[in-house]
């Protein structure tokens, strides 16, 4: 059974930098696409970014494109979310979820498993 465990949320200034990390243990990791969601209060699971098996195929938001950064390392079976510039709005809950195909897409029905969340809070 999928195990994912996200870290690396915190308390950031706006215009400040984080770096969330996604740990993925119980598959095949480097077969299937990983994605990264977040979900602010009060509003639906949004789609932030998502990255295939092999890493060549990327897509992002474009509320976060050009600042945020999606990468992974197939020999650790990790999965990275480097966010810059951040802005208030970015303020939600992440989570990163893997979909047992190797190409990613921006609808999160089509995920299989899911991260607890970690908590992104950017102040003003």
């Amino acid at each position: 059974q999928a195990l994912l465990v996200e870290s690396g949320g915190g308390l950031v200034q706006a215009g400040g930098s984080l770096r969330l990390s996604c740990a993925a243990s119980g598959l095949s990791f480097s077969n299937y696409a990983m994605g990264w969601f977040r979900q602010a209060p009060g509003k639906e699971r949004e789609f932030v970014s998502h990255i295939s098996s092999n890493g060549g195929n990327l897509d992002y938001a474009d509320s976060v494109k050009g600042r945020f950064t999606v990468s992974r390392d197939n020999a650790k079976n990790m999965v990275y979310l480097q966010m810059n510039v951040l802005k208030p709005e970015d303020t939600a809950v992440y989570y990163c979820a893997v979909r047992r195909w190797p190409y990613g897409t921006r609808r999160s029905s089509e995920f299989h498993s899911w991260g607890q969340g970690t908590q992104v809070t950017v102040s003003s």
